[in-house]
């Protein structure tokens, strides 16, 4: 005989089998109830039910006599024998749970509900907004999520959020065509490491900013700060949306996404991804990003067709406004791609820098960097065979390459180590730093120093370009902000000189001093000066030269006059003078950065922020 007693004080709700009725391991006597949940006794082995002690509706105290079980010898015929794995509890222990099934043949009602109302979330639910998408040579959201995040990592936030319009539409169309109200949000892995992601979907009202998907936004953004995680958004879309009426509000200008999503600003890596149209409010929020990657066909602007022309701008098609080609030679866009899955791939590539050092790395020819810089000093050269030349293959990634084209810019490896690296660029200007080039590596060091990148910076410039025309563009304070912000680095910095080394604009690319780098470096074609040496040499030289008539005889004294110059602000003698730390064969530039890397420390990070500019 075994005792059914009560496993907790509650309220004895039914009674499920009655005196003398057998019963077989795990099936429920009776049920009770406490705190509005209720609780089912189960028999622990076969047997008959012999007595109730209490009656549905009375207060039982835990522990409480409510039934004997008359064990069975022999289980009746019908009966569902003891499962030889289920334990006999002892008199007054709680009577065991039973087992739960191996599989179900089909879901029950309340997970059936559930998909089915994820599955209308799916690309696969609106055939007809598919087919439209792909005719335009354009991915789905959700197609662009997946691609971005590793196989089955994603996780969704916020899936079964609709458009706030129920006051003018049925719950049946909210369902069917404003799925997730038009932005995909969650947690994925990328390159094997956890990000935020959000991807506006365009063929959800336009991929407008809805009430609802403003709210998602703002729960994964406080979520990426928290946990420090980088964000990846895909920005398509128009803007607000004044469609939206379940809400008690004119403007809806107090949203907090705008001052979150900036807020993330120098904390975690932020990503902007267009494709298609990007306006309004979608795009202030792209310019908030680190980087900005876009396709071809991409347009970006403040203000769409209909913003423009309300504000009696003119009528213009979205074609019109901020095309690729106009955004990418103005600095808008970072990184220009042919479409979706380029795109893809260069996010996937610029996080990577953000992920720690690769495992292993190819090194590229060395004695190549020796033919880099030609042998006539005056021929001009690409600097980029130099960026190539340093950096592990396959690891560059360039940044801006349309804008402010007198410097390079661009991220990469050096033995596995993520570096930024920048270099001036001869076949403009000469490699003169004028306004656009020293926005670009201006902010391009507050990038690196925000997220932790030691700066590699590839010297060959005459210095800040001058003139009444340059002058005009505020030249004065766009190249200061070269000085002042290397004089915020937290990272460390290294310069190579790869030829000329003149003035201020040659001490602006070694974070404002030769000797503020953790090694400023030459190649045997260094050369260096105050200034230009054929300026040096016709204002230094003035009257020697004007004593000289006019012809060749000039000629010949001002290219006498000129190779002193050189042979003076040669690599070596500035070696010689300690201005410099080194000269060094070209082939030896990766080891001494190498050496550098694994000496230098990074600091902690106390701001600014990085420009959005």
């Amino acid at each position: 005989m075994l005792e059914i007693r009560s496993p907790l004080q509650a309220q004895l709700v039914q009674w499920l089998v009655q005196p003398g009725e057998a019963v077989a391991a795990g099936d429920v006597l009776l049920v009770l109830e406490a705190m509005k949940m209720e609780h089912e006794v189960h028999a622990p082995q076969a047997g008959r039910v012999q007595f109730h002690f209490y009656a549905a509706g009375e207060a039982v105290a835990e522990g409480d006599l409510l039934s004997n079980l008359e064990l069975l010898a022999h289980i009746p015929q019908g009966l569902e024998a003891e499962k030889t794995n289920k334990i006999p509890s002892q008199p007054g222990a709680s009577p065991a749970p039973p087992a739960l099934p191996d599989h179900a043949d089909a879901p029950r009602a309340d997970l059936r509900k559930v998909q089915q109302r994820h599955a209308h979330t799916l690309d696969a639910s609106r055939p007809e907004a598919m087919a439209k998408r792909h005719a335009q040579g354009l991915r789905s959201a959700r197609e662009n999520v997946a691609d971005l995040c590793d196989a089955d990592s994603f996780v969704e936030y916020g899936a079964l959020a609709v458009a706030a319009q129920s006051r003018r539409r049925s719950a049946d169309d909210l369902v069917q065509n404003t799925p997730a109200d038009g932005m995909v949000t969650g947690i994925g892995c990328v390159n094997g490491q956890r990000t935020v992601v959000m991807a506006y979907d365009a063929t959800v009202l336009a991929g407008t900013q809805g009430l609802r998907n403003h709210q998602k936004t703002d729960r994964m953004l406080g979520i990426a700060l928290q946990n420090q995680l980088p964000v990846v958004l895909f920005a398509e879309g128009g803007g607000g949306r004044p469609g939206d009426v379940d809400m008690p509000i004119v403007a809806g200008l107090h949203v907090a996404t705008f001052a979150s999503f900036a807020r993330l600003n120098g904390q975690v890596p932020v990503v902007g991804i267009v494709a298609g149209r990007c306006f309004a409010g979608n795009a202030a929020l792209l310019g908030c990003s680190d980087v900005i990657i876009a396709t071809r066909a991409s347009n970006i602007g403040m203000g769409g067709p209909a913003m423009v022309e309300g504000g009696g701008l003119g009528v213009f098609k979205p074609e019109q406004i901020g095309p690729s080609a106009v955004q990418h030679g103005n600095g808008v866009i970072d990184i220009l791609v042919e479409n979706e899955a380029q795109a893809v791939a260069a996010a996937q590539h610029y996080l990577s820098f953000f992920q720690g050092t690769a495992p292993s790395w190819t090194a590229p020819p060395a004695h190549a960097l020796r033919e880099v810089v030609p042998e006539n000093r005056l021929r001009v050269y690409d600097t980029r065979a130099a960026l190539r030349g340093l950096a592990d293959a396959g690891s560059l990634l360039e940044l801006r390459i349309g804008f402010g084209v007198g410097i390079h810019t661009a991220l990469a490896r050096i033995e596995g180590r993520p570096v930024g690296l920048m270099a001036n660029n001869p076949l403009h200007l000469g490699g003169a730093i004028d306004a656009d080039a020293a926005d670009k590596a201006a902010r391009f060091m507050q990038l690196c120093n925000a997220h932790g990148l030691p700066i590699v910076s590839l010297v060959d410039t005459p210095g800040f370009m001058v003139g009444p025309d340059t002058e005009a563009q505020a030249q004065v304070r766009h190249v200061s902000r070269l000085f002042i912000a290397a004089a915020h680095l937290r990272v460390p910095f290294f310069s190579v000189v790869l030829r000329k080394g003149y003035g201020l604009g040659s001490m602006a690319m070694t974070a404002g001093s030769f000797h503020a780098p953790l090694f400023t470096v030459a190649w045997p074609t260094g050369e260096f000066g105050a200034m230009g040496l054929e300026g040096a040499v016709r204002l230094g030289f003035k009257k020697e030269l004007e004593a000289v008539p006019a012809g060749p005889e000039r000629e010949a004294l001002f290219q006498n006059l000129l190779a002193r110059q050189y042979d003076n602000g040669g690599a070596i003698p500035m070696a010689t003078t300690l201005e410099i730390d080194a000269v060094i064969d070209p082939a030896q530039t990766r080891p001494w950065l190498v050496a550098g890397l694994q000496s230098a420390k990074v600091g902690p990070w106390t701001g600014p922020s990085v420009d959005a500019w």
